[in-house]
């Protein structure tokens, strides 16, 4: 059994619960060996004697272990300790896709675009893996805090072999494909129709097939047509929408046949979203829809009645920690950006190995003075709103002000002088320290970064044609080698470039995607650099190196610093679970959080009018003016129930008359009647909000008492008497 603070494999601490499925449940944990939180995912007691289901949950780590992917929730470690099975995840801090829908209703076209790429890519890197999904649905795609998309949950994928997979395993209904829900072959064409309906319900807010059972909605996917998501948000793109539908063609040959060919397209929507690009293959006679045989809704069925035992954890939250519905603005305090374009050398850690660099790297470094800059302390302001309505102590206060800045203005007149050598004690410290330009003409553009880089030097690049000379080669600099220029200085580099070259397009306040998409087009090698920006929207372009407009050559690299959003203060998300509405909102206030949305919901465990959900975990850490959703409590759910049983006779029953009494936990009777034989069938539907009934069984049977007659002579006689049978039943 898990215990809070207990240890498993001798290094991972378990903190907290925070998931749970059919088969497992996930905790967060700390790994002690490498000093970091993991997410461990630990099989049901219930299931841990099964060695079928052991089987299974060995299966998922080993066939996730091979699944290295920035998109992809990665498995770091399986074990099995005291009769504990378990793997050890990422732990993924933030939301997952449902949720984020939820909360934002439908994504905007570019939004969701982007979304659908990163999944994609992860979907890719799994299919390389000959790893298909099988439950691609936006409950087992999670958005990190940062803005990253991961695919999580390959609970029941399988690894992909030559031969056929039949797998009696359904997916969820909703995301399921036909071939899916009818039990037959499931490939990778599969995972791409579940993501054709994940990015209609991003497009949309809603799946395209609903219905009141499993059944219905599985049955819809196989027979109805496909229903543009246009018809419920007429302003998507002609391009996105012809994606879509390709992705859920009903049969499985007139979809993608691989995830490159998906992305490609995402790719080309961000960029000509108006232009009818993709392309469609024409219907055949083989691919009209055809009635469904009673032996393939049977089959169905069987899928479904399947799936209600198959529930992973990741369903149930999977390993997302806390769901950060603020998704625009939510950004940790970062270190120092060091990203470094690709093949540059970067200043090394303090590991106690002192790096190989070779002699011009050595000659550099020795130009470079030693740094000895002052740290400026961190001065925190506080406003103060309160107003005094006393004349006398509001003159007294102006006094004070005005006193106090003269006594600062003198300060800084002071300190300034010092620094000036005004009072005779100049501060040389306080200026930069100065470096040497490197030589770097002729030098590769590379080499060229590596050496400014050595000595903190910044830099720009432009192209120009230059005969004779290498590409990418350093032709000039500006200022000239060995001019000596304050550290953090820029340069201006001239690198030689092919022809003509090629313009470099605008990619400013553009998404990532979009961004990227539209360079890598041209041919540009793309390197991506993250800074905090108020102004520009998290995931949107800050600037470019070069500029636009700027020509170089094909397959340069261009940088994009792209806006990790404000550099907030967190604060401790506190616990909203049982209070009020009022006090929940008094709360938020006191801890400057906002309270973006209260809505309803049923609750089994918490009463009517108090808060049930709230949409970030308790001691989460988010930042200041952070929007929280609520949900308040309607109680619990009224539902409607079935009572379909057989009574079988009573165990002391020998027949006669029996009456068959069926009541609710509240005593009031449901069904009554008289029998004198056994089995009866109980046929009851649509009791209102009542889950279960109590059978009562009254019957008689004969016992034997000793009778005594006047005389007080004594026999064994048969006496008939009362008896009742009891029993519980659960409704459907």
């Amino acid at each position: 059994m898990i215990k809070m603070g207990m240890m498993i494999g001798d290094r991972y601490e378990i903190l907290e619960s925070i998931g749970t499925g059919g088969m497992s449940d996930v905790y967060k944990a700390k790994c002690h060996k490498l000093n970091r939180f993991v997410a461990v995912k630990v099989l049901k007691q219930e299931f841990s004697e099964s060695s079928e289901f052991v089987s299974k949950f060995r299966t998922e780590a080993q066939a996730a272990a091979g699944l290295m992917h920035p998109n992809i929730v990665n498995v770091y470690d399986v074990g099995e300790e005291n009769g504990i099975n378990y793997i050890v995840m990422e732990l993924v801090e933030g939301i997952t896709l449902k949720r984020y829908i939820e909360k934002k209703a439908r994504l905007s076209v570019k939004e969701a675009v982007s979304i659908a790429i990163q999944i994609s890519m992860g979907i890719d890197a799994a299919h390389n893996n000959n790893i298909i999904h099988r439950d691609i649905k936006p409950q087992n795609i999670i958005i990190s805090k940062e803005g990253k998309v991961k695919v999580t949950d390959f609970g029941i994928a399988k690894a992909a072999t030559s031969n056929t997979i039949t797998s009696n395993v359904m997916g969820s209904v909703h995301y399921t494909s036909p071939e899916q829900a009818r039990g037959g072959f499931s490939d990778e064409k599969s995972d791409i129709y579940s993501l054709g309906i994940t990015m209609f319900e991003m497009l949309t807010g809603r799946v395209p097939f609903n219905g009141d059972t499993t059944v219905a909605i599985a049955i819809k996917h196989i027979q109805e047509e496909m229903p543009s998501p246009r018809n419920y948000v007429p302003e998507i793109p002609i391009s996105v929408e012809q994606i879509v539908l390709k992705c859920t063609q009903k049969s499985p040959d007139r979809r993608y046949q691989k995830m490159p060919e998906l992305i490609e397209d995402l790719k080309k929507s961000l960029i000509s979203p108006d232009e009818d690009f993709v392309k469609l293959a024409t219907a055949e006679k083989s691919a009209v829809t055809k009635a469904m045989s009673d032996k393939e809704r049977e089959q169905i069925k069987r899928n479904a009645a399947v799936k209600t035992d198959v529930v992973t954890a990741a369903s149930a939250g999977g390993i997302a920690l806390q769901n950060t519905d603020k998704m625009g603005e939510r950004k940790a305090v970062p270190a120092k950006n060091t990203a470094r374009p690709a093949g540059t050398t970067n200043k090394p850690a303090i590991t106690g190995e002192r790096p190989v660099r070779s002699r011009k790297e050595e000659e550099l470094a020795a130009r470079k003075k030693p740094v000895n800059k002052p740290k400026k302390p961190q001065v925190d302001v506080y406003e103060d709103d309160d107003e005094e309505e006393d004349s006398v102590l509001e003159k007294v206060k102006t006094i004070l002000i005005i006193l106090g800045a003269v006594i600062i203005g003198c300060v800084i007149l002071y300190f300034a002088g010092l620094a000036a050598g005004i009072f005779g004690n100049g501060n040389s410290s306080q200026k930069k320290d100065m470096v040497n330009v490197p030589n770097i003409i002729g030098d590769t553009l590379e080499e060229a970064k590596t050496a400014l880089d050595m000595v903190e030097l910044k830099y720009d690049i432009e192209y120009a044609p230059s005969e004779g000379t290498a590409e990418n080669t350093v032709i000039s600099v500006t200022p000239t080698a060995n001019t000596e220029v304050e550290e953090g200085s820029k340069v201006l580099l001239t690198v030689c470039m092919n022809g003509e070259g090629v313009e470099v397009p605008n990619v400013l306040n553009r998404s990532e995607a979009e961004a990227t998409a539209i360079l890598e087009k041209e041919g540009f090698v793309v390197e991506k650099i993250e800074e905090n920006n108020d102004e520009i929207v998290k995931g949107n372009i800050i600037s470019q190196t070069p500029e636009a407009g700027s020509l170089m050559s094909r397959e340069g690299t261009v940088t994009i610093v792209i806006s990790s959003g404000k550099l907030r203060t967190d604060v401790s998300m506190p616990g909203l679970i049982g209070m009020t509405e009022e006090q929940a909102k008094k709360t938020l206030s006191d801890m400057r959080l906002v309270c973006s949305s209260v809505s309803e919901e049923y609750s089994d465990t918490i009463e009517a009018g108090k808060v049930c959900y709230q949409s970030y975990t308790e001691g989460a850490n988010i930042d200041e003016g952070t929007e929280v959703s609520l949900k308040l409590s309607l109680g619990p759910e009224p539902r409607y129930y079935d009572c379909n049983v057989i009574v079988a006779a009573p165990p002391r029953y020998t027949g006669g008359t029996a009456t068959v009494i069926l009541t609710a936990p509240d005593g009031s009777e449901l069904w009554n009647t008289t029998v004198s034989s056994f089995p009866v069938q109980i046929n009851l539907s649509k009791i209102y909000a009542v889950p279960k009934g109590t059978l009562s069984i009254t019957y008689t049977v004969f016992v034997q008492e000793e009778v005594y007659d006047a005389a007080g002579n004594m026999t064994i006689q048969n006496v008939p008497a009362q008896d009742t049978y009891t029993q519980e039943i659960a409704f459907e």
